[in-house]
């Protein structure tokens, strides 16, 4: 395919550490994922209440928010490579973990455990993409490609819920479904025997000690930053929120209000899944030909409009199973490009710590649309909550692309300065 021409530009290194970001980013997809499958099953086992089930993913996305702000940090002290390893061995351990609790309580306990490796991950992967890649014209097509890789993450988990709940009884079922979430830790063998950290991070390092350069977490609110930051953390916030809304509560909204069963919401997401790795690659070539914020915008107004008519027109079971493939490109395809944009947005020595912070605010924020979706639904209809909070997510995704700058083609080379 044209699209992976570029592919074949790669040296060694870069491929390497495309496959590592690549096999990580799903195994970090599956273990997030998997939860919002399960929870009509466990509201039934444990009597919980649709906020509670919805507080469980809020709380895990507020400690990924913080796992992935310090995993910024710690980034740009100890290194990309070291720190991916910390945040897979994080989310596979808690995530198995999981499978053994009994409760509300306890499995609110390992979720939010669970979201500080899940949430550091991101912030490394995307971060160490970024860096690795020479050419600034493939940064946003090298980026999305690891992305897509969470449509992979996300297919597993809908076909090992499948899987698990057509062999086993549904008391072991949703069980067996947190604990093979551990497998995925011998990703980390690959990740320390081929991958290294890109030139661009140990220069900088030397820098750094050589007191050519002073890099700290605080200077992302500077002078020169602090409008970066603020509009790239509400940026986040509206895409992570506006999905989080309507991806948390669709497979409740498939199996509840349509009436479907676990066998035929599989199959329904599956076709949104293969529409969000399609939105990945297009998201990617979009970002790098009509500019990272231009994507931004189409991918906001599309993924509002595709959301609403999936949800609230009267469509029938057939319609609904081929808009699911449009869907999924347009709610998957609006981050493509976020990677790269928030990696071009700061300066080398600060890069991590700008990067883990937008992202992953967004996210802690964001978070609290899953909980506002279950609060509405209690006192009104699962659609039209799906349907406020995620309008409003889109629409501020819109106002702050039109405030922030145009990266695209930005050399990383040129943009290290001193304070």
């Amino acid at each position: 395919m044209a699209f992976f021409s570029w592919f074949n530009e790669l040296n060694t290194k870069e491929r390497k550490a495309l496959y590592a970001g690549f096999g990580g980013y799903a195994v970090d997809a599956f273990d997030f994922m998997i939860y919002s499958f399960l929870i009509p099953t466990l509201i039934a086992a444990w009597g919980m209440t649709k906020g509670e089930a919805g507080m469980i993913a809020t709380s895990s996305l507020i400690s990924s928010a913080i796992g992935g702000w310090l995993a910024g940090i710690l980034a740009d002290r100890f290194g990309r490579v070291r720190v991916l390893q910390w945040t897979i061995a994080t989310f596979c351990l808690f995530t198995f973990l999981s499978g053994f609790t009994n409760s509300f309580w306890q499995l609110l306990i390992t979720r939010t455990l669970q979201g500080i490796g899940f949430g550091g991950e991101w912030t490394v992967v995307t971060m160490m993409m970024g860096e690795m890649i020479r050419s600034p014209q493939h940064r946003a097509k090298a980026v999305g490609t690891v992305q897509s890789s969470w449509s992979v993450g996300w297919a597993a988990a809908a076909l090992l819920y499948w899987f698990f709940f057509a062999v086993l009884d549904e008391g072991y079922a949703w069980r067996a479904c947190f604990w093979i979430g551990i497998l995925p830790a011998v990703w980390i063998i690959y990740v320390r025997r081929n991958v290294s950290d890109p030139e661009i991070f140990t220069q900088t390092r030397r820098k750094i000690a050589e007191g050519q350069l002073q890099g700290n977490f605080t200077q992302i609110f500077s002078r020169d930053h602090l409008k970066t930051t603020i509009l790239g953390s509400l940026l986040c916030t509206g895409m992570l929120g506006g999905y989080y809304a309507i991806t948390t509560w669709l497979p409740t909204y498939l199996k509840t209000v349509r009436g479907l069963s676990v066998f035929n919401t599989s199959a329904y997401l599956i076709v949104l899944i293969v529409g969000s790795f399609v939105g990945y690659i297009v998201g990617a070539m979009l970002s790098d030909k009509l500019g990272r914020r231009g994507a931004f915008i189409f991918f906001a107004v599309a993924s509002f409009v595709l959301g609403m008519v999936y949800t609230m027109l009267p469509i029938t079971d057939s319609a609904m199973l081929l808009l699911g493939f449009p869907l999924g490109i347009v709610v998957q395809g609006i981050f493509a490009g976020i990677g790269a944009y928030l990696t071009e947005l700061y300066p080398n020595h600060i890069r991590g710590s700008g990067q883990g912070f937008c992202y992953n605010l967004g996210r802690g924020i964001g978070s609290f649309f899953p909980i506002a979706v279950g609060t509405l639904a209690q006192t009104g209809s699962l659609v039209k909550a799906i349907g406020m909070v995620a309008g409003g997510g889109y629409l501020l995704v819109v106002v702050c692309a039109l405030l922030l700058p145009e990266t695209r083609g930005k050399s990383l080379v040129t943009t290290d300065f001193v304070h």
